[in-house]
């Protein structure tokens, strides 16, 4: 069910919420850097207590809040409220065949159904001993990277661009600015095509199976994206100028980057996995160092480096880790942004997403280019029992699967931890810090950058939107 839109705390004028740093955009006025004004100090009384509360998240996809609670400068208690039901897809996947296994978890997540199929069929393939290489790996990689673009542009457009320019939504944005908008949604088109080619349609895709592909794409499918995917690589290069134009607040965390790497490729369905502080284990051995907790406040599981607590998984965590691994439009996109690593101010992660794109439209060229027809869809294998497990990089960060199998193929067991969770606790520590740092702002203008600190992380609760519901209580 979705929530009804409530917009923003904050003065309308012209269609637009005028937030405390909102700037004043005429229409059509070109793109340009936002100074962003003095901030007003709101005296704070010691002893004074400030519950601020955002009751659902404005532009993420689906239901969840965050509580924050100030004594006088103090942070006293913060809590990402996860409250949507569980909808066990886990328990769903028990006694299912394992080449259900793909079309099922697809439908977790209609912004990245890819990444949850190639999880899975990745863990399923290294239980019966399949490899996947050659085109059909290309093609794989392909697909992936239709969704990064669809899903990074409906982040950074729709989602994401409105909290820096001061506007309710991406309508009101259009108003504005109609030329991006129309650019953006254009190159998520072209994502989105990708996607269809290959995976047969958009959003939940039917091609994909355990050892490859039901059916081939046709060449010339593959060769009609080569120019809407020429004009998206300039579009996405302009977008990563555009967004690194903008004002970012001060904030910067010593974050556990947590990324696959790759030793020949920027890190998109295969690798190791790595962290700035020294993990490098192979995908079998996660659970090894990583751990899911409960907590009281949310219906999403927490997870943490065990005896290391919190860690970064998604854009920033990738970019920092493997730089190195850019495609050559990528890396010049990058250095023209001035934005080398190390990157540890979660805000420019907007950035990092369009850096990301421009990359997965040149490695979308560069795989129709150089492309040749496997002889078959996909690679035969025997059914055998076992546990295998799979990880790969979703537009938000890792995606791990496990799996125990028996003889017949059956599924025994199902363990999912998507990025989200895994990003949960370090949401918590990021609007602590926040919180502290920005303690004597109006309680208005914090609530919103509270929301924009977790919005950063792009979170994927469930595939609903729900618009800001504020209150703020004072003693």
């Amino acid at each position: 069910m979705r929530s009804k839109k409530v917009a923003p705390r904050g003065r309308r004028a012209g269609g637009r919420v005028t937030h405390p740093t909102a700037p004043r955009l005429r229409r059509n006025q070109p793109q340009k850097k936002i100074v962003t004004p003095l901030p007003t100090v709101e005296r704070v009384a010691t002893g004074q207590i400030r519950n601020i509360s955002v009751g659902a998240l404005a532009r993420v996809e689906g239901e969840g809040g965050i509580a924050i609670r100030l004594k006088g400068d103090v942070v006293q208690d913060v809590k990402v409220r996860i409250y949507e039901p569980p909808r066990f897809f886990e328990a769903f996947l028990r006694k299912r065949s394992y080449h259900e296994v793909p079309d099922i978890t697809a439908r977790i997540c209609g912004i990245c159904p890819v990444a949850y199929q190639t999880s899975s069929c990745q863990a399923i393939e290294h239980i019966f001993d399949v490899t996947v290489d050659g085109a059909l790996r290309d093609l794989r990689r392909l697909l992936y990277c239709g969704e990064w673009i669809e899903s990074h542009v409906l982040h950074i457009a729709m989602l994401h661009l409105p909290d820096f320019l001061g506007y309710e939504d991406a309508i009101q944005l259009s108003r504005a600015q109609p030329e991006l908008v129309k650019a953006a949604l254009r190159l998520k088109k072209i994502g989105n095509d990708v996607m269809v080619v290959v995976g047969g349609r958009e959003i939940h895709p039917v091609n994909v199976r355990v050892g490859g592909f039901y059916r081939l794409p046709r060449l010339e499918q593959l060769r009609a994206l080569v120019e809407p995917l020429r004009w998206a690589l300039g579009t996405a290069r302009e977008l990563v100028r555009i967004t690194a134009g903008l004002t970012f607040p001060d904030f910067t965390q010593d974050y556990e980057f947590v990324a696959l790497r790759h030793p020949d490729e920027y890190p998109v369905h295969e690798g190791r996995i790595v962290s700035s502080k020294g993990v490098d284990i192979a995908v079998k051995d996660y659970e090894s160092v990583f751990a899911e907790e409960h907590v009281e406040h949310s219906n999403a599981l927490h997870s943490v480096r065990k005896g290391g607590g919190s860690y970064l998984v998604g854009p920033l965590a990738r970019y920092n880790l493997n730089f190195d691994r850019l495609t050559p439009q990528a890396r010049e996109a990058a250095e023209a942004a001035g934005l080398r690593p190390p990157v540890t101010n979660q805000f420019q992660s907007i950035i990092v997403r369009a850096i990301e794109t421009v990359f997965a439209v040149e490695e979308s060229l560069r795989i129709i280019e150089h492309y040749e027809p496997p002889a078959a869809a996909s690679v035969p294998f025997q059914v055998r029992e076992g546990i295998g497990m799979g990880c790969t990089e979703a537009p938000r960060g890792i995606l791990y699967h496990r799996y125990k199998v028996d003889g017949h193929g059956l599924i025994q067991q199902a363990k999912i931890v998507p990025p989200t969770s895994q990003n949960l606790r370090t949401m918590e520590s990021d609007l602590r810090a926040f919180a502290t740092k920005h303690r004597h702002l109006p309680t208005d203008r914090l609530t919103w950058q509270c929301e924009q600190a977790v919005r950063n992380y792009d979170p994927c609760i469930s595939c609903a939107t729900h618009f800001l519901k504020l209150e703020v209580e004072s003693p």
